[in-house]
């Protein structure tokens, strides 16, 4: 992206690294500084680190149920203890780490740079944001420390409004509370991408990192309030007993189906479309190319949020629904994949004669391809009817869930954390171990979920502290995955922290990439820009770039005086 930057003399037409000069880190000094702050790339950091706890905390409820399913006679934890395992799991990694983390982090510290504003439209409300989402954290975790909850993430009533005897209220409150965090994050970012784009940035010279983001604040929007009203319907008919979900009091299991899967199947695609946005950066940043059919994969973004909405009724073809509604809802299903395949289709092309370097972000994007397209595919066997009568709540659908989830959205978080990390914090990381972790996290990925596909098939349900011996080699092999995803998930915590104090300072532009945020310094100023930059070309022009080597100290081609 060509731009007019006006840069001082001391600094020459290239910014480098600002260690060494006044940058948003070391702008303020002290605690208050970060807890009180309203620019929006400490905000990011905030919630990164908030995030990554998030994240270790549901990764030690998944360590509990592995563990427990290493021998079939259920012998570790009994069964009520299994199932608070498996729900604070799913409740933690989905509401409070996956739904937040891409958007909440990068876009946070990415958007405003990205479009050549100095902050959000709305810093005060991004702070409040993170406030938010800690109260309903807070919420959560007094929740496990009275004893967790045990409905599974998803709430299924009448179970979890008249039987279960724990602390569904705390924890529905907590989701409740943090879905306003959700909505005031995606506000923010339309507002912003709206109204404060620089001069030259027109709709379709914009990243596609922009585009995404942009997509998932229109669901984040329109979906969240219909789930945290959902969860306080749950809630309060607890507590005063009001018959909207229990048939014993008038009500309808079926109603809650509908109103949970009309948002959470839109928030598989918050989860998954910033991470979509992350792969276009990275895959045309390690080929050297604009990527293949940008306007296709802009439009493809605005497709999945449009469509995501319509196709909440193939979770529930076992549920008495109707034959011609289940119909609808299949090939409304099948539809949804094809701009998810425009997206792989257009990766894979923009790949095609790049020159192609293998750093560790771009290993990310690798193992996302491969492992969003298997998840992708698995998909369709549980949209058509027939076969999800079988597969359904089944280890299947687990398998399927976490090659999107953990295959797709975690490999494209990790991927974007170590392609922005330089401009983030102005340090280097190793890159050698960065690579060793990339291939761990893809190893014990795959020998954790792919035998799960095979005993679903075999049909063990899910959500079972106890199976038939036939099943004990697949869920040894899948518990002997998750330990090596364990260490693969600490190699980066290590070396990223390291970096913080050992790494070599980074420049501007350590990649040769494209995008205002190489073309300041790192890390940023407050203010992101000393003078409004100017748009002049294309999205991601390195056709008309001679710099086609991977020097990390190669310096950015895209700024001029």
């Amino acid at each position: 992206m060509q731009t007019e930057v006006v840069t001082t003399k001391s600094e020459g037409a290239v910014p480098g690294n600002g260690l060494d000069r006044e940058n948003y880190i070391n702008a303020k000094h002290g605690i208050w500084s970060w807890l009180l702050t309203t620019d929006h790339k400490r905000i990011a950091i905030l919630y990164l680190i908030t995030i990554t706890l998030m994240f270790f905390l549901g990764g030690a409820f998944a360590a509990g149920v592995r563990l427990e399913l290493m021998t079939p006679k259920g012998d570790l934890v009994d069964s009520d203890a299994y199932n608070k395992l498996f729900t604070m799991h799913g409740i933690v990694m989905v509401f409070f780490f996956l739904i937040p983390s891409i958007p909440a982090v990068l876009g946070n510290f990415l958007i405003p740079i990205m479009i050549g504003a100095k902050d959000l439209a709305f810093p005060k409300i991004n702070l409040l944001s993170w406030y938010i989402y800690m109260a309903g954290a807070a919420f959560f975790m007094v929740a496990t420390l009275f004893g967790g909850v045990e409905t599974g993430w998803t709430f299924y009533t009448p179970y979890s409004t008249a039987f279960s005897h724990t602390n569904v209220i705390l924890a529905a409150v907590g989701i409740f509370i943090s879905g306003f965090s959700s909505i005031l994050t995606g506000l923010n970012f339309i507002v912003t991408i709206h109204k404060m784009r620089a001069p030259g940035l027109t709709w379709f010279r914009m990243p596609l990192f922009v585009w995404a983001h942009y997509a998932t604040s229109l669901i984040q929007i329109l979906g969240t309030p219909v789930v945290a009203v959902t969860i306080l319907m749950v809630a309060v008919e607890r507590l005063l007993k009001l018959g909207l979900f229990d048939p014993a009091l008038g009500g309808d299991p079926i109603l809650f189906q509908h109103l949970f899967w009309f948002y959470s199947h839109p928030a598989v695609y918050i989860m998954i479309l910033p991470g979509m946005g992350v792969m276009s950066e990275l895959i045309t940043a390690f080929t050297r190319k604009r990527v293949f059919g940008y306007e296709f994969i802009a439009i493809s973004s605005l497709a999945i949020a449009v469509v995501g909405f319509l196709v909440w009724g193939h979770h529930m073809f076992v549920s008495g629904q109707s034959t011609y509604a289940g119909m609808v809802f299949s090939a409304l299903s099948f539809l949804v994949a094809i701009p998810s395949a425009v997206k792989v289709f257009n990766w894979s092309a923009t790949l095609y004669k790049g020159s192609v370097s293998w750093e560790s972000p771009m290993m990310y994007a690798i193992g996302f391809i491969g492992l969003f397209t298997i998840g992708g595919l698995t998909g369709l066997f549980l949209a058509a009817m027939g076969l999800d009568i079988h597969m359904h709540d089944t280890y299947f659908v687990v398998a399927h869930f976490h090659y999107i989830m953990v295959g797709g959205a975690i490999f494209a978080y990790l991927g974007g954390i170590h392609f922005w990390w330089p401009k983030i914090t102005g340090r280097m990381y190793p890159e050698y171990w960065a690579r060793v972790a990339a291939v761990l996290v893809f190893a014990g990925f795959n020998l954790t979920f792919f035998p799960q596909f095979v005993v679903g098939y075999l049909g063990m349900p899910r959500r079972y502290h106890a199976y038939p011996d036939e099943f004990q080699v697949l869920n040894v092999m899948s518990t002997a995955g998750a330990s090596l995803l364990g260490i693969a998930y600490l190699i980066p915590m290590l070396y990223l922290t390291w970096s913080l104090f050992a790494g070599k300072k980074a420049p501007a532009n350590p990649w040769g990439a494209k995008g205002l945020e190489w073309t300041i310094q790192s890390p940023p100023t407050t203010f992101n820009f000393d003078h409004q930059p100017v748009v002049t070309e294309e999205a991601y022009a390195y056709a008309e770039s001679h710099d086609t080597s991977h020097d990390p100290a190669a310096p950015p081609a895209q700024a001029h005086a």
